[in-house]
């Protein structure tokens, strides 16, 4: 949903091949796989289950290649989301997806949501994807929802608005982000050219 064509001039921009498709087959047989979306959880899940990709992503996930999720691809990951009241997800992660309620600044000021715009990023240290990239570099967001993972453990970045939350996970071979490093210039280019080299 959303944000596909940016994605994908994204990777060429940085020499990979990338492809749009909703085809199990070509994602099965893929290299690695990237599930970026925007706007709402329930659509989302709904267009993954119409086009019959809910296996799909499952099984690739499954296959040990690398796994890329943005934005609302970093969402779906988990057990549900209480965007409109709870919507199941993929499930392949533990932990749900929370609103931004009662944000404030620290001047107490309420907090706009969606937290839109640049904001910094904590990066847990060893992680291959922010090789060349800075701790504390700025990536682009726009967002109502974040993640809240059982297992701390798996939090690869973090990012203060209002509170801190679990901008990033790494879990063996996914790679998640609520950034969209396909909006971030240089350094979200440094990314996904990091993950385009990462092999299973």
């Amino acid at each position: 949903m959303g944000n596909l064509r940016s994605v994908q001039k994204g990777f060429e921009a940085v020499g990979a091949e990338a492809i749009v498709t909703s085809d199990s087959k070509k994602i099965l047989s893929a290299k690695s796989v990237v599930l970026p979306g925007v706007g709402a959880f329930k659509d989302c899940m709904a267009n993954l289950e119409k086009l019959d990709l809910i296996g799909t992503v499952h099984q690739s996930v499954k296959s040990g290649k690398p796994f890329l999720g943005i934005c609302l691809g970093l969402q779906l990951l988990f057990n549900q989301s209480e965007e409109f009241g709870q919507v199941d997800g993929l499930g392949i992660l533990p932990g749900k997806v929370v609103g931004f309620k009662d944000a404030k600044s620290d001047s107490g000021e309420p907090l706009k949501i969606p937290h839109m715009g640049w904001n910094t990023v904590r990066v847990v240290p060893g992680n291959p994807l922010f090789d060349s990239v800075a701790d504390e570099s700025y990536f682009y967001f726009v967002h109502s929802y974040y993640i809240v993972p059982q297992d701390p453990a798996i939090v690869a970045t973090t990012t203060c608005y209002g509170i801190d939350f679990a901008s990033g996970i790494h879990h063996e071979n996914i790679h998640a982000f609520q950034f969209h490093p396909e909006k971030s210039q240089r350094l979200g280019l440094t990314m996904l050219k990091n993950f385009s080299n990462l092999h299973h």
